[in-house]
């Protein structure tokens, strides 16, 4: 059995206002708190000079050979959607396709963006990819030097 006394209110056995309230600011609290979170980090970042763990990104995508894989990274790099690609020969691939499994040699690029713009970047890919289901995954760096961080944002910045 619950006591609430708001506003010289007494109810028993019921969620009273005070209980609504306090369950309002609790939610709230958890919703903010990533948001809240992320802003003081960039705050720190900003007047410690440090780098804040996930803003950058390295993404993974395979390609059926090299010239397709330098028009893909050309055509990111034209869009601003990255700042560099390392373009890595011949990887071997042995995967699972329609039951049965294959193999390939491919070109595998390394990516590297800011994770705010991965969403952009794997729809940008699927779109001229030649594969049906490209190979598009990313991590997020956690450390780094913070000189080649600012480099990154550098060369993605618009014109």
């Amino acid at each position: 059995m619950r006591v609430c006394m708001c506003a010289s209110l007494v109810s028993v056995g019921r969620t009273g206002p005070c209980e609504v309230e306090e369950f309002r600011i609790l939610t709230a609290s958890f919703v903010s708190y990533p948001m809240l979170r992320t802003l003081s980090l960039q705050l720190h970042s900003a007047v410690t000079g440090s780098y804040v763990s996930g803003t950058y990104s390295v993404v993974f995508v395979n390609c059926p050979n090299e010239q397709i894989a330098r028009e893909i990274a050309r055509a990111i790099l034209d869009k601003k959607l990255a700042a560099s690609v390392n373009i890595l020969p011949k990887a071997s691939s042995l995967y699972f396709w329609n039951g049965e499994i294959e193999e390939a040699t491919e070109i595998l690029l390394l990516i590297k963006t800011k994770t705010s713009k991965v969403h952009v970047l794997s729809g940008y890919i699927r779109l001229v990819h030649p594969f049906e289901i490209p190979e598009v995954f990313s991590l997020p760096v956690d450390q780094g030097d913070v000189r080649y961080f600012k480099w990154l944002e550098e060369g993605m910045e618009e014109d």
